[in-house]
């Protein structure tokens, strides 16, 4: 059985004390789950906090974000040893608003993840379609084509350190979300496509939902056979919400 992951993805929210004001609340709360692991992921700003906070504890924490180099003249980035030498574990890679207000490629995405699987972080990739796309009936070939750039040079040994997430875009902080057998069946699909870089990776790697996760939803996204977790956006920044999902892997 592969283990559940539920990372929060708390986007540009929560200066430094509320940060330390959500994640006491988290630990305060009944967060840990011994078949889940529980990822927060704040903003640049709040890392070092948090990491502070959470050590030794059973949350980990994520980037949202780092630059394909080591170092250099890149105003605005962030390294992977930076955020290693934070405490930092896990970084958030090709997040749809990268793609839509950055123009991020999957091209660049795979040579960020590269970059993470080097430095020892764990990538949660994204992955996902628009409406239009959805309603054309083009998902499998968007997801697809996605999938095959972002893993691209990729083997076994790869898959088995990193994390895929897929997260519809219609569905990201509009109150929609695809119906746990919609969702299930694009994650059979991404896990069928994986397979034809390695089918016993594939087996083993976990996929997350993203879009619009709850506490009211989620133990019904979670119990599909190929979703592993959810990528939480929204719903992450409230304690008591975020633990209802957590509590449903």
């Amino acid at each position: 059985m592969r283990q559940k992951i539920v990372a929060g993805n708390w986007k540009m929210h929560c200066t430094v004390a509320e940060t330390e004001a959500l994640l006491k609340g988290l630990l305060e709360g009944k967060s840990q789950n011994d078949r889940a692991t529980v990822v927060v992921c704040p903003p640049f700003t709040s890392l070092e906090a948090a990491c502070n906070l959470l050590k030794g504890s059973h949350i980990r924490v994520g980037g949202q974000d780092m630059s394909e180099h080591p170092k250099g003249a890149f105003t605005g980035e962030v390294s992977a040893e930076m955020l290693l030498t934070l405490g930092v574990s896990f970084v958030i890679l090709g997040h749809s608003e990268r793609r839509q207000y950055h123009a991020e490629s999957d091209n660049l995405i795979n040579r960020k993840a590269k970059a993470a699987l080097s430095a020892g972080l764990t990538p949660i990739i994204c992955i996902g379609e628009t409406l239009t796309e959805r309603e054309a009936g083009q998902t499998e070939q968007v997801v697809g084509t996605q999938i095959d750039g972002v893993l691209a040079g990729f083997g076994a040994v790869e898959l088995g350190k990193l994390v895929l997430a897929y997260e519809p875009v219609w569905a990201i902080g509009t109150g929609r979300t695809a119906t746990p057998a919609m969702a299930q069946a694009v994650h059979r699909f991404i896990r069928e496509r994986v397979s034809g870089i390695n089918q016993d990776a594939a087996a083993k790697l976990p996929i997350l939902y993203g879009g619009s996760v709850k506490a009211d939803n989620a133990r019904g996204l979670f119990e599909q056979p190929d979703i592993d977790g959810g990528l939480v956006g929204g719903a992450s920044l409230k304690a008591d919400e975020f633990i209802g999902i957590i509590n449903a892997a």
